[in-house]
């Protein structure tokens, strides 16, 4: 099997595992907005100002690009904006790693406290972010994949086209 067979195929498959990840955590977030805007608090990065209302709109946020690269509508500024939030949760992790604050990442929900005896997991929550991140790299490079809103609505461009198709 040629790779121009199977890149769609890898990039539909990497917008359904982000997609999926982002929806999850946005979804169990959305609930209880009050433990979201603790959770952004809680590593201590932004001002109160900036971090209450960071808090009520990550949810949403996770949820509709999420939704988006599900649906491979709007995928490569989808990905674009899934990376991007991936590289700032794993900036965050690593700033409270290297603070020395002792939290949960709140990624799926929780309010960023750790309950008693817990442990960070800052290792393991920074490589499954990064994974996410070059996960939205590679659907940018390689948009919409297969069973796209995109391909079928032929919102991509003709080179996108010619590379999903060959």
């Amino acid at each position: 099997m040629r790779a121009s067979k199977v890149l769609p195929w890898v990039t539909t498959v990497a917008r359904l595992v982000l997609g999926g990840v982002l929806i999850a955590a946005g979804a169990l977030k959305i609930g209880n907005p009050v433990d979201s805007v603790l959770a952004v608090k809680a590593y201590q990065l932004l001002p109160e100002p900036v971090a209450v209302p960071v808090g009520y709109t990550l949810p949403i946020l996770e949820i509709v690009v999420g939704v988006l690269l599900v649906a491979g509508l709007l995928t490569r500024v989808a990905a674009v904006v899934a990376g991007l939030l991936m590289l700032a949760f794993v900036f965050g992790i690593g700033w409270a790693w290297a603070n020395g604050l002792r939290i949960d990442c709140g990624c799926f929900g929780g309010g960023g406290q750790l309950g008693a005896g817990q442990e960070p997991a800052y290792l393991l929550d920074i490589v499954r972010d990064f994974g996410l991140v070059l996960l939205g790299g590679w659907i940018v490079r390689f948009p919409p994949g297969r069973f796209s809103l995109d391909g079928a609505l032929h919102l991509t461009s003709d080179v996108d086209d010619e590379e999903n198709e060959q």
